[in-house]
């Protein structure tokens, strides 16, 4: 497996992952109208133009992906997806440390998943995220953390 920078060609496949894996999010909280699973194509393709995206490809297949964006010495990561065939394979783990590679100088990192997200809230505690907030929506509670370095 390696891990690349998507292009603006990839918007398709990483459009299509991202809906295959946030079904799980979905039948989790009950709440098909999550905004991963609603994305456009020109969403997908404007997140590719004015984010970093990382892909992580196994034989020309991609089967995980993260983004992230830089604003005023945060860096907002989003959507760490990995192919449900391809789960507790350390996919998101890599993916997470080369995000935080490609933003070396910042000096704090944010992020947020639901409430009852048990794997990515391991993840993410695991490698140093602690939560710092919550936020109370109509289907779920999001939980924000964050990494200061």
């Amino acid at each position: 497996m390696i891990i690349a920078y998507a292009t603006i060609n990839d918007a398709q496949e990483i459009l299509e992952l991202q809906k295959l894996a946030y079904q799980i999010e979905a039948e989790r909280y009950h709440d098909f109208t999550l905004p991963p699973l609603t994305q456009t194509f020109e969403g997908m393709q404007h997140d590719l133009e004015k984010m970093v995206v990382l892909k992580a490809v196994l034989e020309d297949r991609i089967i995980g992906s993260v983004r992230a964006a830089e604003v005023d010495g945060t860096c907002y990561i989003g959507r760490l997806i990995v192919h449900p065939d391809y789960h507790n394979r350390g996919i998101g783990t890599r993916l997470m440390y080369k995000i935080e590679e490609h933003f070396n100088e910042t000096k704090r990192f944010e992020l947020f998943t639901g409430h009852k997200s048990a794997g990515p809230l391991h993840i993410y505690q695991k490698l140093g995220y602690r939560e710092f907030k919550r936020r109370e929506l109509d289907t779920h509670t999001l939980v924000f953390l964050e990494k200061c370095v």
